[in-house]
């Protein structure tokens, strides 16, 4: 059975998330104790309901080893990327068809414009495993990963009707976006790093040093255009697991890295809407069940999940002596259960056709000089 539980931060987990941090460069992670101290303290608040403002709540979830006693993995919910006071920013890809009457040649090229959201989506991120516990037989990143979705369902009014994930791009061996450092570093003269920092309190100086048109792309390095709407190999997992569920990227970037804007329409989204409220039932499951799920619950104002064997009967699911016994449940407790062998069968919702970054490479092909008025993108 398994000794794996997902549960809301706690105070006690600051040195944990501090070990966590500096294993990966995020900037909802940051390695800074008294930065994490602050977020750790907003969640907590978070969970509990003690922020009225629901788009202003940040929740951060544990993965915790339970025979170590060891926390393994975080990952995270921001209720609303992008206010008024701080607007969630991209980067937008089109196109311009250019064509010339004189030469009879025309062209289609790629632009880049500045885009601002004052009333941004939910943003689901900071989502890091211990090297030690990666590719472990019950896929412990999918767990956390998905946890998050099971508390949307569960709390479905506290966020937006729309899910946003950022996605990594690929960097360069000194840690270096390749964009910004053709792109952004121009303009505003600051490293990738600092200006991703600065950006957490002040973003005036991206409205006041970018510029406010079309940025072709024609014009940088190829490998900058390679870069663009791409994600690093460590990220393509992530990739894949998010337009499995729903998920894709609809032509918007990090004006930062480069990286891809991954999208779903919130109630879309497979796993969320294949979750089920339902109560515990007295009798325990007692027999062998392929069957898995992410089994969910609210208890004095914290979170716990963890994945399990189960049974649906009537509108009560039965659960293993061990998972009732680890989550503390006492019939007729109200539950919400997450089926991951649907997922696993690809049994989701209709999907928007998957527009990719190979796609990107073919339009951006298109900018070199054609023949007649033969304009059209593919």
């Amino acid at each position: 059975m398994s000794h794996f539980i997902i549960r809301s931060v706690r105070e006690t987990d600051l040195e944990e998330l501090l070990r966590l941090s500096r294993l990966v460069y995020f900037i909802n992670l940051p390695e800074d104790r008294d930065i994490l101290k602050e977020k750790i303290a907003l969640s907590v608040n978070s969970f509990n309901g003690n922020i009225d403002d629901k788009f202003k709540r940040e929740y951060i979830f544990v993965i915790e080893d339970t025979k170590e006693n060891k926390v393994v993995g975080t990952s995270m919910i921001i209720a609303r990327h992008g206010s008024p006071d701080s607007p969630h920013m991209y980067l937008e890809l089109n196109e311009v068809q250019k064509y010339s009457q004189t030469i009879h040649a025309g062209f289609i090229h790629k632009v880049l414009r500045l885009k601002f959201d004052p009333d941004g989506p939910t943003e689901i991120g900071g989502l890091v495993m211990d090297p030690a516990y990666r590719g472990h037989a019950g896929k412990l990143g999918r767990q956390l990963s998905f946890a998050r979705f099971l508390f949307i369902k569960m709390r479905r009014r506290w966020f937006k009707d729309r899910i946003l994930s950022e996605l990594m791009p690929p960097l360069d061996e000194n840690g270096e976006s390749i964009l910004w450092e053709n792109l952004g570093r121009k303009f505003t003269n600051l490293s990738y790093q600092d200006a991703d920092l600065l950006s957490r309190k002040n973003k005036e100086f991206i409205t006041s040093l970018f510029p406010k048109g079309d940025i072709y792309t024609v014009l940088l390095p190829g490998e900058a255009r390679d870069a663009i709407g791409r994600v690093g190999k460590a990220t393509e997992p992530v990739k894949h697991m998010l337009e499995k569920i729903g998920f894709r990227w609809k032509g918007h970037i990090d004006p930062f890295d480069g990286g891809p804007h991954y999208w779903a329409d919130t109630d879309k989204i497979s796993i969320i809407h294949n979750s089920k409220k339902v109560s515990l039932n007295k009798e325990s499951l007692k027999r062998r069940n392929k069957q898995t799920a992410l089994v969910g619950c609210i208890s004095n104002d914290e979170f716990f999940c963890m994945q399990s064997p189960y049974e649906l009967f009537r509108g009560t699911v039965l659960l293993p002596k061990n998972t009732v016994e680890t989550l503390e449940l006492k019939a007729p407790t109200q539950l919400f259960v997450m089926p991951l062998n649907l997922n696993e069968e690809n049994t989701n919702l209709p999907l928007v056709p998957k527009r990719s970054s190979a796609a990107f490479s073919q339009l951006e092909s298109l900018s070199h000089r054609m023949p007649g008025q033969e304009i059209s993108p593919l």
